[in-house]
């Protein structure tokens, strides 16, 4: 019976335990991602300050601000689900140390047993009669070895009282850091609300300037966008002659897909089985215009359509390849800014708004090679690379495709 209670005992502390680790890998991944998030927020702080310092840019000023605002709310998610996690983890820790001060009690009542048996054997009968009432020398030598294993047994029952005591007051100990933990991080989340309050309070104070401009924006936006579906096109001509150029010894001149090496295959499918785990373009930046039809984040009656991402980064910031392969083309689009396009295989990955470039046409890249100069708008003071990702003629969303975008 002792033996079955032991291993039900046994069988729950390993549970508890790995059920423990897990809790706390994951609260680790959220902790990582909630400093991640607060370094991108000081990042988008510093942006806006540089925005309003170098010109009152009211379209680019609400977007900073906008965006700062998004990162504050993931911000308070993380902390609520961390807060969530750290709940299980003191419920956890709550219920091992119930069920060790439920073991301690158990060991206490056998030990207080033993020993008050212990005491009525030997006013009854001394140890020393005992061995001598033996028939035989062998029953004897039983004797004392029961004896001396009867002892040991109760060494060791009070070295497990002795054993239980010290955990349960580790774990009460740690209960107390986590419930204090738990607390803290809800002073935070609160304090947070509050900058984020303040914060809406200011970006509504700008829409309603915006408002009275709006004609004035949707033009802007929509020259923009002009000169992005031109930019869009051009590097679409440069894929599908590269197209032609593969299938020029072959039945299909006119395709829309690049007729393969067995090497070009073969680097098509390790990009492939990287997807999702791709290098940023960039060592680091945030997303600030997203793949596809979506309203523009500050003129809401103004759509936009983004054939890749836009990356806002730091000044002086290189954008790097996020694959092997070989340099496609390297173009200069308007405002003698440079694009360049790398092939992996039948997919091409596209970097614009480049000022100078590393890389010549023809030229292998490996992972996360430098590939040129990102260009720093002198009046707003921004840094912003232009990404795209294709196969063939057929743009994908970057974001399934690159790590955590």
């Amino acid at each position: 019976m002792q033996f079955k209670i032991k291993c039900i005992f046994l069988f729950s502390a390993l549970f508890l335990s790995v059920g423990i680790s897990a809790q706390n890998t994951k609260r680790d991944n959220l902790e990582a991602r909630k400093n991640q998030i607060k370094k991108e927020i000081v990042y988008l702080d510093g942006l806006l300050k540089t925005t309003i310092k170098a010109e009152k840019n009211l379209l680019v000023e609400v977007k900073d601000l906008t965006d700062k605002i998004k990162k504050r709310e993931e911000l308070i998610t993380v902390i609520s689900r961390e807060s969530s996690e750290l709940g299980n983890e003191i419920y956890t820790n709550q219920l091992e140390i119930n069920k060790n001060q439920r073991n301690l009690e158990a060991l206490k009542k056998d030990y207080a047993q033993m020993i008050f048996k212990s005491y009525k054997s030997k006013s009854q009968n001394s140890r020393i009669m005992f061995l001598l009432s033996s028939e035989n020398f062998y029953q004897g030598y039983k004797r004392f070895q029961y004896m001396k294993q009867y002892s040991s047994f109760r060494k060791n029952q009070a070295e497990e009282i002795q054993r239980k005591t010290i955990e349960i007051q580790a774990l009460t100990d740690t209960l107390i850091s986590k419930k204090k933990q738990k607390q803290d991080l809800l002073t935070e989340q609160q304090q947070e609300r509050i900058v984020i309050q303040k914060e809406k309070k200011e970006q509504e104070g700008l829409l309603s300037q915006i408002k009275d401009k709006e004609n004035k924006y949707k033009r802007q936006i929509t020259q923009f966008q002009k000169e992005e579906r031109k930019i869009d096109a051009q590097i679409d001509k440069i894929i599908r002659d590269a197209i032609v150029a593969s299938n020029k010894n072959t039945s299909k001149p006119t395709s829309t897909t690049f007729t393969l090496t067995a090497e070009a295959k073969e680097l098509a499918s390790k990009f492939i089985s990287n997807k999702g785990q791709l290098p940023w373009p960039v060592e680091k930046g945030f997303v600030s215009t997203y793949y596809g039809k979506q309203p523009h984040p500050v003129v809401k009656t103004a759509t936009i359509q983004s054939n890749g991402v836009r990356i806002t980064t730091d000044s002086g910031s290189k954008a790097r390849a996020i694959f092997e392969g070989t340099v496609l083309s390297v173009q200069v689009l308007g405002g003698n800014l440079k694009a360049v396009l790398i092939q992996h295989g039948d997919y091409i990955s596209v970097y614009k708004n480049l000022e100078n470039v590393f890389v010549n046409t023809g030229q292998k890249v490996k992972t996360k090679q430098e590939i040129g100069t990102i260009f720093t708008d002198k009046i707003t003071g921004k840094t912003i690379l232009g990404f795209v990702l294709s196969r063939n003629v057929t743009t994908e969303n970057p974001a399934s495709w690159i790590y955590k975008m």
